[in-house]
């Protein structure tokens, strides 16, 4: 539970209309092929169903995130689209034994942010890594300050200054707050102008 009403919970296969409802909410700009939907959410149940989580208020569903297992060198990053590491939503990409837990996505209804719920995913996902014996936690996160900035500043700037503290970011400044760091960019990873289609690979290793 967090706080009196909210609870945090492994994903059913019953919240999966409401989860693709949520997707449309949250992320306005992603193009429709990067979306998840009700039955990208269904497999990904049968592919991983213990790296499935959702907040909710009774039957409303307010929250999701959405990880899978992946290998990945994070001394050599190596650049890859959200549609290719996600197999187009189906999720067939995890690897059973891998060592790095991949954050997909963490979505938080609007009406609901300020009340800890991204954080919770984050805490929750990496005790989820540390029971699965993975590295910790890697992601991309969508650098979503940039739209307020794009008249002046190319990606590769934007990304720069967020990296050295001079901007803060709305999404990657967060995702700092609570243990990320960030190791690099992700030019061209998908299709949200909101972010100039890039985003800041992050990682939360288990032991810095």
């Amino acid at each position: 539970m967090l706080g009196d009403d909210i609870c945090i919970r492994h994903t059913k296969p019953e919240d999966a209309a409401q989860l693709e409802a949520l997707q449309y909410i949250v992320f306005p700009n992603l193009a429709e092929d990067e979306i998840l939907h009700a039955e990208h959410y269904l497999k990904h149940l049968e592919i991983f169903p213990e790296g499935q989580l959702v907040a909710c208020i009774g039957d409303r569903i307010i929250g999701g995130t959405t990880t899978m297992r992946y290998n990945y060198d994070i001394e050599h990053p190596h650049h890859h689209t959200f549609s290719e590491t996600v197999a187009g939503g189906w999720l067939t990409t995890h690897v059973p034994d891998g060592e790095w837990l991949y954050g997909i996505d963490v979505s938080v209804h609007p009406d609901f942010r300020g009340r800890g719920i991204a954080r919770a995913f984050y805490n929750l996902r990496q005790q989820i890594a540390q029971r699965l014996g993975c590295k910790g936690q890697l992601t991309v996160g969508m650098l979503n300050g940039y739209e307020r900035y794009a008249h002046q500043y190319t990606i590769q700037q934007y990304y720069q200054a967020v990296k050295e503290h001079r901007i803060f970011d709305p999404t990657v400044s967060v995702q700092e707050k609570v243990g990320f760091f960030i190791i690099g960019l992700m030019e061209n990873y998908l299709s949200d102008p909101t972010c100039g289609n890039a985003g800041a690979i992050i990682v939360m290793p288990l032991n810095r």
